[in-house]
């Protein structure tokens, strides 16, 4: 097994070490991590982007390309630009059509987790339409007018004031699980569309933390909190069952050790 496919933008543009998670014929399946897009952003075209990154380095021949062997890749389906984890990707044509028609028909098991703000019931479904916001395309909201979407979630940590929520879109709409999950009450931590942007810091829950003098405070949760744990779904030319799973990050993982160790306070 070849190592992390490393990926630079160029000098002080970024640097990406992206994890292998799994390797199919016709398949390759990466850690996506926060912070990078995965397509080209549609108002700026040169900023940077996962897959340009990856069809530049197939293009120069780089040694994680020729390896494996990789002559081709594309995706069938995104994560939000601060989302880290699962992301699927297509070795060759053919694969990338039956993939796309997988995922345009919610074949693929999706599950993920989030840190929201409140206490969520043990159990909550939200059935609600989303269409683009026709002032800010770029946002959806719920309408009667917009696409059917469902979203199943369940609590797999309540910490009384902040929870830890698995989610499970039953549709593919485009940030579905932030809008549920608002339309709900219960923002994902560190939203700035959906969620004011409300961010954990350690001084939430210890009383007596207080950071280094002439040192501003770091949020526990830097980013949106949404993780893409889990993808299921058939093999696009053999029909094997497939099973992806990406660890839980670090910002996360550390977030979650202190609200066991401490609680949400305030």
């Amino acid at each position: 097994m070849i190592g992390p496919i490393k990926l630079s933008a160029g000098e002080g543009r970024g640097f990406w070490e992206v994890p292998v998670l799994a390797e199919y014929p016709h398949l390759l399946a990466l850690d996506k991590p926060a912070g990078l897009l995965v397509s080209p952003d549609r108002y700026d075209r040169e900023r940077p982007n996962l897959m340009r990154l990856l069809q530049d380095g197939i293009a120069a021949g780089k040694p994680w390309a020729t390896g494996r062997g990789i002559t081709y890749l594309a995706n069938a389906h995104r994560l939000d630009f601060e989302t880290s984890g699962v992301l699927l990707l297509a070795k060759d044509r053919p694969s990338l059509v039956r993939l796309a028609e997988m995922f345009g028909n919610a074949t693929p098991s999706k599950t993920y987790i989030a840190l929201v703000s409140g206490s969520p019931p043990p159990t909550l479904e939200i059935d609600l339409k989303l269409r683009p916001d026709r002032e800010d395309p770029s946002r959806m909201r719920w309408a009667k007018d917009g696409k059917p979407a469902l979203t199943r979630f369940v609590v797999l940590e309540d910490f009384g004031g902040m929870a830890l929520v698995e989610c499970r879109p039953e549709t593919g709409r485009t940030h579905q699980i932030r809008v549920h999950l608002m339309a709900a009450g219960y923002p994902i931590l560190g939203d700035p569309i959906y969620g004011g942007g409300r961010r954990l810091f350690l001084s939430q829950l210890k009383r007596d933390y207080r950071p280094k003098a002439g040192e501003e405070e770091r949020p526990l949760t830097p980013r949106l909190a949404l993780h893409a744990w889990k993808l299921r779904l058939p093999h696009p030319a053999t029909g094997e069952p497939l099973a992806v799973e990406a660890p839980w990050p670090k910002d996360i993982e550390v977030a979650l050790k202190h609200l066991r160790r401490h609680g949400f306070q305030r």
